[in-house]
């Protein structure tokens, strides 16, 4: 059997490195072999806690392992990218890919350049529940797709700890909640149905009175003339729908999928209704989504070692990371000119 993977986190800045460490520590294809932070109290408190060795020099832990999960403030990315191509090292980094779509550009030519294996975090991919959906669609079983809703996020805005930190801060962060949460929906919408042609959008901070926003809706037009639209805020105290797709088939209806719906909703997820059912009524999915069952973020760096391991490719890629944020970025302009934008064609 191959030698574990030699594995180090770079910044604890994202929460999502928690669910990292559990799988970097407990996986047997993986070697966890510490942490490195540029807040000092940061990592080393997590390094303790996960009971790994601290690395104050981000050098010689690149030097010591195969692999790095990267999870620092967004603006971080592609330096911390930059610093692991130059040594080989293979790369999970969090979501968004960066901030600007010129990073995005950079950090794909390090990947290529270095040869690599790099993975985007977008742990929706992963949940079977969504894969349902998705079958559902490819499968015509909702007919022809007109129109689909994802709403995604969390009252986490309404927590001082919260706002208290790089999150909030348009230099660190890029943005507010329309890249943060909503680029999980833009990959998803790209996931169902492939690349968006335009986008209109509108945001807003009246809520919070943050430096960024805390609500957004933006609606994309695909090249079938579906329109999808991605709502999103900090300050989802309570929701219920988290998708919802209208077919000429038949409708598709998915909560528990994001924080403002998890907890509140305690069954019959997934709801369904064909034209061609004999009831007027909805078929409930036996199926409960991994973001409520446990384990849902964790999956990004499963799925990175046992790609690593067994040589194969990762099933999300730089590719898609850039993608997800030239949509996000594409919404802001609209947002600027209060015109439809174009959403850069796929390179």
């Amino acid at each position: 059997m191959a030698p574990p993977i030699r594995v180090g986190i770079l910044s604890f800045a994202h929460y999502h490195a928690n669910f990292w460490a559990e799988v970097f520590r407990e996986s047997p294809l993986a070697e966890f072999i510490g942490v490195w932070d540029d807040d000092t109290a940061r990592g080393a408190e997590a390094a303790r806690r996960y009971g790994v060795r601290f690395w104050p020099d981000l050098g010689p832990l690149l030097e010591a392992c195969d692999a790095v999960g990267i999870t620092s403030e967004t603006v971080q990315h592609l330096r911390l990218v930059e610093a692991a191509a130059r040594r080989g090292r293979h790369i999970l980094c969090e979501k968004p890919l960066a901030t600007t779509l010129a990073d995005c550009d950079r950090i794909a030519a390090l990947v290529a350049e270095a040869g690599i294996v790099f993975m985007q975090s977008f742990p929706k991919r992963f949940d079977p529940v969504n894969h349902e959906l998705r079958r559902m669609i490819r499968g015509g079983e909702l007919g022809r797709v007109a129109l689909a809703r994802v709403r995604h996020g969390h009252a986490h805005g309404l927590e001082s700890d919260f706002i208290r930190q790089w999150y909030v801060d348009p230099a660190r962060g890029g943005g507010g909640t329309l890249l943060d949460e909503g680029v999980h929906a833009a990959d998803f919408l790209r996931w169902l149905f492939g690349e968006p042609e335009s986008v209109t959008a509108m945001i807003s901070s009246a809520a919070l009175g943050l430096p960024v926003e805390d609500a957004a809706v933006a609606v994309f037009r695909f090249p079938d003339g579906l329109l999808a639209e991605v709502t999103t805020s900090w300050s989802f105290v309570a929701a219920d729908n988290s998708v919802e797709l209208y077919g000429t088939g038949g409708t598709a209806i998915l909560a528990g999928v994001d924080l403002g719906s998890r907890d509140i909703t305690r069954d019959g997820f997934l709801k369904t209704f064909r034209v061609a059912q004999s009831e007027r009524r909805w078929a409930v999915s036996p199926i409960v989504p991994r973001f409520k069952t446990g384990g849902f973020h964790q999956q990004n760096p499963l799925h990175f070692l046992e790609a690593l391991h067994h040589g194969t490719p990762t099933p999300v890629t730089v590719e898609d990371g850039r993608r997800a944020v030239a949509m996000i970025l594409a919404a802001y302009r609209a947002v600027e000119t209060g015109q439809r934008q174009t959403v850069p064609a796929p390179r």
